[in-house]
């Protein structure tokens, strides 16, 4: 932690400027809907925008819990495997998650590991509800988020930010910004620590509640470092490279003979991010960008317990995916009434499972192009559509139309787009038997697979001032061709068909066959989802801002026998609610901030474990930044996440909505230079 070591200020000297002030917008700028940076009230699709400045009001250093806490259309269960999303009912493979406009990968099971993202380091997160694959691409076929990171700025600053909460939940975050001339630079270090929690010390078995030493939320220890620079040669050109490394291990209790919930390993993941382009500015005509993205994620199993070939503390890589990116994009504005957007991207993937000899990759080729065209005094129209190439898959082409109508401070907006998801290089190519747990799987891609297809339809009705926001959103967005699976019981199988297993995968002799299962991925199914949202900001006096946001989601899904059904985790009423008060006196600044969301039951349908219970829970925080120190301010920090201490405590192997430990107190405190 970065120490204060200067003296007090002298009553004469001016006190330094507070870092980070509050200063709420409700017209910030945006860049993900349009693929370039707009007012929010002037941009045709409607964008939801989360500062990070609203962040760190909150104490939400962990990216999934902001993103809980303040977009009611996102849900999340986390697990071994990561962080299952939904949106808007849709599963996490169909929600694209980018930084800076990039593909973020790094996944357990499809579950994306948002750990990799330094919180402190945000500028925005940006949502976009419903398709958007004319400017993104494969996945974005139930939303976008998009996290955009700081930039270097030309001042030389540092600091500091610790929180701590129950459960030794720690987090520690450093950043130093350094202008050189010419070049800046922003580096940042995260760590974050939490032993993980039980809040119910039984699970169910065959009937009967028994002991058990698993965790409602595993343990870890990760830490993040991120490294920015950029480099202005002219006012024309600037250019930029990037780097990062990610290292995170979980610490799950260990098996044990007298107790269920141990496990034989802990889980090891580690990513490396680097990205270098720029952007040449051709004075009023617009811009052009060029931008290359470089990730690589690997994962490990890490012993806990001697295992077949393994002893204690030896590590067996069990995954390695890498992801390459190209982009060429121009931004051009032929009139003063129009914008047009070009784009070329090329993007390799691969995928590399050591244990089972699997090793796979997929190149794509895309051309896009969108134009917005102001007309009329008052509409503004914009059409888009994209062309995706991939090797062994196909084509696709995706089309998207807006029509916005503004008058005054209200805006009326129709739009319809086409998402579409590539099947991923699991789905097409998986031949491999693995461990889940103390289960085995043996899954079987298909190559055949069609990408599956989306039809979005929204309308939204918007009032924006300086000092109130409204809007409305209703949309109805349906998918064909959904890649589904099938999953068999070895021991159902025929005497020939388990045989035939067996001679393909002999390590079948070595598992307990009742726990071993067959998995077939094939298109079937469709899913239906119509819903709307209802989004209200104010600031009703200076220095206090509120703001509510409700969304209802009917998602519904076939299922194999013909039969429509909720959609699997799929929410139906979520609403999310914050006020924040700010004031200053002389050196001392007084921040307070509420955080509450309400959301209704998760449906598991047919699943025996039954629905996860809706719930509610309200976060509140303080911080006191004092300014009245020679070069630093000083703010510590005290809340209470959980307020009224909401907890589940059925047995572990419940479906479950809410993972809170419970009350929590929070303490922290941030220095800056």
């Amino acid at each position: 932690m970065l120490a204060p070591v200067a003296a007090l200020a002298s009553p004469e000297e001016t006190p330094v400027e507070i870092p980070d002030t509050i200063s709420y917008t409700l017209n910030p700028l945006v860049v993900t809907g349009t693929g370039m940076h707009q007012r929010l009230k002037s941009t045709p699709v409607p964008v939801e925008v989360i500062s990070g400045a609203e962040l760190r009001a909150a104490s939400l250093n962990d990216l999934q819990e902001a993103l809980t806490m303040m977009i009611p259309s996102l849900s999340f269960s986390p697990s071994a495997m990561g962080s299952y999303l939904r949106m808007n009912g849709l599963s996490n493979r169909h929600v694209l998650i980018l930084v800076n406009g990039k593909k973020l990968i790094g996944d357990i099971s499809g579950n994306v590991d948002l750990g990799q993202i330094d919180t402190n380091l945000i500028e925005r997160v940006e949502v976009l509800n419903g398709a958007a694959s004319t400017l993104y691409g494969s996945d974005a076929v139930g939303g976008v988020i998009n996290i955009i990171m700081k930039a270097p700025q030309q001042k030389a600053q540092a600091s500091s930010n610790s929180s701590l909460r129950r459960n030794k939940q720690f987090d520690q975050s450093l950043t130093l910004n350094l202008p050189m001339g010419k070049v800046t630079s922003l580096t940042g270090f995260h760590y974050s620590h939490s032993d993980g929690w039980q809040n119910s010390k039984v699970t169910e078995e065959k009937g009967e509640l028994i002991p058990t030493i698993a965790q409602l939320s595993l343990g870890f220890t990760s830490q993040n470092l991120t490294q920015r620079f950029t480099y202005d040669p002219s006012e024309r050109l600037s250019l930029y490279a990037d780097g990062g490394y990610y290292h995170r291990i979980l610490d799950r209790p260990a098996e044990r003979p007298d107790i269920t919930g141990g496990s034989k390993y802990n889980t090891m993941s580690e990513s490396w991010t680097w990205a270098t382009g720029g952007k040449y500015t051709l004075g009023s005509l617009g811009h052009i960008t060029l931008d290359y993205t470089g990730r690589r994620f690997g994962q490990w199993y890490k012993y806990m317990i001697a295992t077949g070939n393994y002893n204690v503390g030896d590590y067996a890589k069990t995954k390695a995916q890498t992801f390459h990116d190209v982009e060429l994009k121009s931004v051009f504005n032929f009139s003063e009434s129009s914008n047009t957007v070009f784009g070329l991207t090329y993007r390799y993937e691969s995928l590399v499972r050591p244990e089972e000899d699997f090793d796979r990759h997929i190149n794509s080729f895309s051309a896009y192009g969108q134009h917005e065209q102001r007309f009329l005094k008052h509409f503004t129209a914009l059409v888009g559509a994209r062309f995706d190439t991939y090797q062994t898959i196909g084509s696709s082409f995706t089309p998207k139309a807006t029509l916005m109508y503004h008058t005054g401070n209200f805006n009326a907006r129709a739009s319809y787009a086409m998402g579409y998801r590539a099947p991923g290089i699991d789905e097409l190519y998986y031949h491999l038997m693995k461990p889940m747990g103390s289960r085995h799987i043996i899954t079987f891609g298909n190559p055949d697979l069609k990408s599956e297809v989306s039809h979005y339809f929204g309308i939204n009705l918007e009032y924006r001032t300086g000092v109130f926001s409204a809007s409305v959103t209703g949309y109805i967005n349906r998918l064909s061709n959904m890649i589904t699976s099938s999953s068999t019981k070895f021991t159902a199988l025929s005497a020939e068909e388990q045989q035939a297993l067996i001679n393909e995968f002999p390590e079948i002799n070595n598992v307990k066959q009742s726990t071993l299962s067959v998995k077939q991925y094939y298109n079937y199914s469709r899913a239906n989802v119509k819903g709307f949202e209802v989004n209200l900001s104010a600031m009703p006096v200076n220095g206090l801002t509120l703001s509510a946001n409700y969304t209802f989601a009917h998602g519904l899904g076939l299922d194999d026998d013909g039969t429509w059904s909720r959609l699997n985790r799929s929410v139906m009423h979520t609403a999310t609610v914050t006020a924040n008060y700010t004031r200053q006196w002389n050196w001392y600044r007084l921040n307070v901030n509420l955080n509450g969301r309400i959301q209704s039951k998760t449906y598991y349908p047919g699943d025996a474990d039954g629905d996860a219970p809706g719930y509610n829970i309200w976060n509140l925080t303080t911080r006191h930044t004092f300014s009245c120190f020679r070069g630093f301010t000083l703010t510590p920090g005290v809340g209470i996440d959980n307020i009224f201490n909401r907890r589940d405590m059925r047995p572990l192997n419940s479906n479950f909505a809410l993972y809170s430990p419970g009350r929590s107190y929070v303490v922290s405190l941030a220095v800056n230079l």
